[in-house]
């Protein structure tokens, strides 16, 4: 099972580590940023990566957790031209952009293709009561609060985590990586 992640920041990176921490490896990440120092406090990155990029660099600490993991990593923006084929070979794709519009896009692009997509909406903001797991359509999964965005409200770790992992969760529930 190969799982496909668009973007690999405070969502992508977290969602990369659970599901490596929990047996999954062979994960395909699209990203085209750098980290900064203001990552730090919600992306799995640390203090002496800053200024690097961020799929390499998570490529390097998923590999510190799994030396034998696939984690094929591509330092690219993605869009409506190249996301298809980006994720052709991927049987779940996790949407982790920051904003809506790219969100809609991967949807958009992705949905008709039939592979299972998990989402995030409304992950900023300190407030973790209201998380919960919406299926939008038979394969799209979003998770979030679904009103505090990143518009408004700043970004903090534990709320970033525990969405991260609700959709790590789905990925590997989805993907029969649960014992039953």
């Amino acid at each position: 099972m190969k799982i496909g992640i668009a973007g690999a920041g405070g969502i992508g990176s977290n969602v990369a580590v659970h599901l490596v921490r929990t047996g999954a490896s062979c994960l395909k990440i699209a990203d085209f940023d750098f980290i900064e120092e203001s990552n730090l406090n919600r992306q799995f990155y640390f203090h002496h990566q800053i200024g690097t990029s961020k799929v390499e660099t998570l490529k390097k600490n998923l590999l510190d957790i799994n030396p034998k993991g696939n984690f094929q990593v591509e330092n690219l923006k993605l869009t409506r031209e190249n996301m298809t084929d980006f994720f052709q070979e991927c049987d779940i794709v996790v949407e982790a952009f920051d904003e809506s519009k790219y969100k809609t896009m991967l949807i958009e692009e992705i949905y008709p293709l039939g592979k299972l997509i998990v989402s995030a909406s409304g992950i900023a903001h300190w407030d973790i009561c209201n998380i919960k797991i919406k299926k939008v359509m038979p394969n799209l999964f979003v998770v979030g609060d679904f009103e505090k965005g990143i518009e408004n409200y700043n970004t903090y770790s534990h709320k970033v985590s525990i969405a991260a992992a609700m959709m790590a969760g789905i990925v590997l529930e989805k993907g029969g990586f649960y014992e039953k």
